[in-house]
């Protein structure tokens, strides 16, 4: 546990000597992880938590306390075509890379599926397949939806994967810009099928992430996907070897061991 530990603190970068300094670190990071969620919230790795900066504004909360300098590295990692932001993580962001996508990629469709049965948000959905990826402004006006009904509506579908948002910068006429969000069904973000993963995939390289796991965050604080998440699943991977118990409460993966 202890080796475990120490090598859990170098590969997620936890302590100040190993801070990332630049960009190209931070996608070396993401690529070495698969996936990073954006402030330290649990055992997963966070892009933040790795940049051992000083927040912006010290003692603030929310964007406030983000790293001073090095928080558009997430923004800039999130643009690239092998990087894959979607809300999966409990409702928070979560950045993963090619291979773990492909990991999610069946239970987004299967979600997407699921969700375009419940009348409260299939009038989002039907819309965003008959209309195309839709800015938040057009989706208020043509649905005629006040802000806090439209983030009603699709808070429940980025949380499973339904539905993926991306940043837009809007140019204006004086010169200046602002920023808004896009919606896209994730078939629509997603065309072509990249796997048939199931929820034991995506905990195994969960776990691999973090090299070291309490077993309690697994079901809790890891992934939105409660439905498929069973009571037996992490005793199912124990007995097939695909995770193990290396002391009371914890995991790792075996190639992580």
């Amino acid at each position: 546990m202890e080796e475990l530990q120490k090598r859990r603190a170098h590969l997620c970068r936890l302590t100040p000597d190993r801070a990332l300094q630049s960009f190209e670190e931070a996608y070396a990071f993401l690529g070495d992880r698969g996936m990073l969620t954006r402030t330290p919230d649990s055992a997963l790795p966070s892009l933040f938590g790795a940049c051992h900066e000083e927040p912006y504004a010290a003692g603030s909360r929310g964007f406030g306390s983000w790293p001073a300098t090095k928080y558009p590295w997430y923004f800039r990692l999130a643009e690239r075509p092998d990087v894959h932001e979607l809300k999966i993580h409990n409702g928070k962001s979560l950045l993963l890379t090619d291979e773990n996508l492909a990991l999610v990629d069946s239970i987004c469709r299967a979600e997407l599926a699921r969700m375009e049965s419940d009348a409260k948000v299939a009038p989002l959905l039907s819309h965003l397949s008959a209309a195309g990826p839709s800015t938040l402004d057009d989706l208020q006006t043509e649905l005629s939806l006040k802000p806090r009904e439209l983030k009603s509506m699709r808070a429940p579908l980025e949380r499973c994967g339904a539905v993926v948002t991306r940043s837009l910068r809007i140019e204006l006429p004086d010169g200046g810009h602002r920023h808004t969000s896009e919606l896209l069904r994730y078939d629509q973000a997603y065309p072509d099928r990249r796997g048939d993963s199931s929820i034991d995939d995506v905990i195994v390289a969960g776990v691999r992430a973090a090299v070291v796991a309490p077993e309690r965050e697994l079901a809790r604080s890891w992934f939105s996907w409660r439905s498929v998440f069973d009571d037996e699943l992490v005793d199912r991977l124990v007995s097939e070897r695909r995770l193990e118990r290396i002391a009371p409460g914890f995991l790792a993966a075996p190639a992580s061991a």
